[in-house]
């Protein structure tokens, strides 16, 4: 989840009982799909990081949405939170928009039918945003910390999630929680055989009450290439499909296309 820092009170209050996730599956147990095009591994085999695709002439965007959800979260859903958002899936497949979750396992856990819709249409693409939506560095926006030894296991159990919810195939890309890492944590999941996706443009819908600011925001940053960081959880990010409303047909009418995040990392594999 990204957030500024005005808001990390919010984010730690959000992830205050993290630490209730339970038992961990032990690692190697569930992968990712090993089709997916990845990078190759960065300087001393760490796991690589991917930022924003080749700025080419094919004007090509992927919108990316993070799935959020914690262990204390499932307490207040069933109070009647809500932590999805089918209003901005059906917008986007209505608008005919290719996209990337990135889901937390505990997301699937509790959404295991839309998990599974989602997991299954071929407009969008399932990748890993961790299990628990605990931080793998210290001192990120308030978020609890995974210790280095659990990184790996929490990036292996959200793909065991994914499964029984029914998600096919699950990419090998994942999204640290709250865009923080370090060398350490790239260490810890360099065996882990996930590419780590970042972001060049960040919508700042996370809390936002305004719609059109968000809008502005992402217009505002869009390149070619770029990879768009926004959110599907209603209870975190209530403007994000009217945003959408507006985003995608001015990025149309400038000329870009919406991708996959696969299709970006294919492209700058293929050095295009």
């Amino acid at each position: 989840m990204i957030v500024s820092v005005r808001r990390a009170v919010a984010v730690c209050a959000l992830g205050a009982a993290l630490a209730a996730c339970g038992t961990l599956r032990a690692p190697g147990t569930a992968r990712p799909a090993a089709s997916a095009p990845t990078l190759a591994p960065g300087p001393a085999g760490l796991t690589p990081v991917f930022t924003h695709g080749p700025r080419t002439r094919d004007r090509s965007v992927a919108l990316t949405f993070d799935a959020d959800m914690t262990a204390d979260q499932g307490r207040r859903a069933a109070a009647g939170e809500h932590f999805d958002n089918p209003s901005l899936i059906a917008t986007l497949r209505r608008m005919n928009v290719p996209a990337t979750v990135f889901m937390t396992g505990r997301w699937a856990d509790e959404y295991p039918a839309q998990a599974r819709s989602i997991g299954r249409d071929p407009l969008f693409e399932v990748a890993n945003h961790s299990y628990s939506h605990h931080a793998f560095t210290g001192h990120c926006y308030g978020l609890p910390t995974i210790s280095p030894a659990r990184m790996r296991a929490d990036v292996e159990r959200a793909y065991a999630a994914f499964r029984a919810a029914g998600v096919r195939d699950p990419l090998p890309y994942f999204r640290f929680p709250g865009g923080c890492y370090d060398r350490r944590a790239l260490r810890e999941l360099r065996t882990a055989g996930v590419t780590a996706v970042q972001w060049d443009v960040v919508s700042g819908d996370a809390f936002a009450t305004d719609a059109d600011a968000v809008a502005r925001q992402v217009l505002k940053g869009v390149r070619p290439g770029s990879v768009v960081v926004l959110h599907c959880t209603r209870s975190a990010a209530p403007v994000t499909e009217r945003a959408l409303r507006t985003i995608v047909p001015e990025l149309r009418h400038r000329g870009y296309r919406f991708v996959k995040v696969s299709h970006l990392i294919a492209a700058a594999g293929d050095g295009r």
